[in-house]
This record gives structure tokens, sequence and C-alpha cells, in this order.
């Protein structure tokens, strides 16, 4: 029997995670949710105190994940934004579309943001080369609902560093992330990379 079956009756399994104290994202820090079956959508709302600008989500989004990049929004308390995609056709703005502005103009991702409190509602592709053209970007912990898709992985988790995260902190933050099931990535997730070099390919006319 190994010092851990001894400590732990034998299940190590129930070996308690080391790094709780690493605070990712207020929506994961409790542990990821799952999805519920059957969820067909719902509201995000900005942060605003009245007259908050409402976006209509008609799907369940996919590909959720925290990700490290500057560009996201996030919560003031989060090292990681949490970002999933839903079809550009699922998603309208129903209330105060008026308060909505581009952060970035020249950004991949045109992320309109409620000029109000700062809170981006949604991000969209307009270039129609681009490989995630047709989806729009979320953050779901807008929404008043729960049982949205979970967070499945961690991308661009390096680049935390840029924002101002210390250094020597990645190996605790990468250790939370593997604790909750998130696999970090230093880039977007193998499937995301494949899809992407995909798209790519079969511009160039490497790939039919």
């Amino acid at each position: 029997m190994g010092i851990l079956d001894k400590i732990f009756g034998g299940d190590t399994d129930s070996v308690p995670p080391k790094y709780t104290h690493v605070k990712i994202h207020p929506a994961i820090d409790d542990g990821v949710k799952p999805a519920t079956p059957g969820f067909s959508g719902g509201t995000l709302k900005c942060k605003c105190p009245s007259d908050q600008v409402v976006v209509t989500v008609e799907a369940q989004t996919a590909h959720n994940h925290v990700c490290g990049c500057t560009k996201c929004w996030k919560p003031k308390e989060a090292i990681f934004s949490q970002v999933a995609v839903v079809g550009r056709d699922k998603l309208k703005v129903t209330e105060h579309e008026e308060k909505l502005e581009i952060v970035d103009a020249s950004a991949a991702i045109q992320r309109h943001a409620c000029k109000g409190c700062g809170v981006h509602m949604y991000g969209r592709i307009e270039n129609t080369g681009h490989p995630f053209h047709g989806l729009d970007f979320v953050h779901t912990e807008l929404s008043p609902q729960s049982g949205w898709s979970p967070a499945e992985f961690a991308a661009f988790v390096s680049s935390i560093i840029e924002s101002g995260v210390d250094p020597d902190r990645m190996d605790e933050i990468r250790g939370r992330l593997r604790e909750l099931g998130l696999e970090p990535y230093d880039c977007l997730s193998p499937p995301l990379m494949d899809a992407i070099a995909t798209h790519v390919a079969k511009q160039s006319g490497a790939l039919k």
C-alpha cells in the first residue's frame, strides 16, 4: 500500500485539490457546472443598473472555454475571460442596441461593448474568409439563466502574463486549470486549431 493509500484509505481519487486558492474566473472557481440537457438559449444582460442592453441567444453555445488573451472582456476579479460561440443567426440584440459600440474596429473579432458599463455583449467576425465567420462570441456569465455549455479547456494561457500576472504563478495557475478539468493551451484546443488549419488548406488548394 502506497503512502497516499494509507492517508486516504485506498482511494487516491479523493486526494484534495492543491490549488483551490488560485482564482480563475467566478463562474468556474467553485467547479465547472454541466450543461442542462435540452437547454436552448436565453438572454445576456449588460451590467448597467438601468436601460440594460439585452442580447437574446436562441441556441445552446459551443466550445466554451476560459481565455487568457488581453482582448476579451472579463470581470475585474478574474484573470481569464470565459467565452463561448453560437451561430450568428441565433443571436440578436433585443433591447438598447443604441448603447453598443465596437471596441476595436481593426480586430478580427468585432467586440460590441456597452458604452455605459463597458461589458462586451458579443463579438462578431465580418470577414467572410475567416475560419470562424458565422459564429458569434459570447460571455454566458451575463445570463440570468443557467444550463449553458460548460467550459471545456483554457486557451492562450501564457497571455495572462501580458495583462500583468506574475510569471512565477503560472505553474499553480496551470495546476488549478487541470484540477478544474480544463486542459491549458497556449493557443486554442486541438479540434479548433485543426478546424482553422483545414479552412486555410482548403483556401490554398492543399485540400479539396
